[in-house]
């Protein structure tokens, strides 16, 4: 399943897992002092990482120049934008625009990456982590509708 993939990139891009899964779980199973620093820790680390996925683009372009096209750029800081959103919202919206934040970054990189073989590694990492940080925002979401978020009890 993950053949291909550079051995630090996939250790690094699975150990970035790590937070979204142990915040989902705390959320989950937490007192509610826990649950409320773990779901604004999980908010946190989600806009981190979008913002660092758009990264990627911008480094796409530095590094080649034809790439530099205005599309791709503005791309670039777009889940940084939506991320510093999320960090201003209410934690319901904030979990689904992180979420649909994440998706959009994967269905853009399908396309800005796929098609080639010299990146197909690229693409197999991307999926896996990003399904697994979207489960993970989810189960959040899905805790806090069931549950109601820290502190409403």
């Amino acid at each position: 399943m993950m053949s291909g993939v550079p051995s630090p990139m996939r250790a690094l891009g699975l150990a970035g897992l790590i937070p979204f899964v142990g915040l989902a779980g705390l959320v989950i199973a937490g007192g509610e002092t826990i649950r409320t620093a773990a779901l604004h820790a999980q908010i946190g680390y989600g806009a981190v990482i979008a913002s660092f996925l758009g990264a990627i683009h911008w480094g796409l372009a530095v590094q080649t120049p034809a790439l530099s096209t205005l599309p791709r750029l503005g791309w670039g800081v777009t889940p940084s934008l939506l991320g510093w959103a999320a960090l201003l919202l209410p934690p319901v919206p904030a979990l689904m625009l992180l979420t649909a934040a994440l998706l959009a970054a994967l269905v853009i990189d399908e396309f800005s990456f796929g098609g080639g073989d010299r990146r197909a590694w690229f693409l197999k990492l991307r999926r896996l982590l990003s399904v697994g940080a979207m489960l993970s925002l989810l189960v959040t979401l899905i805790d806090l509708v069931v549950k109601g978020p820290p502190g409403s009890a």
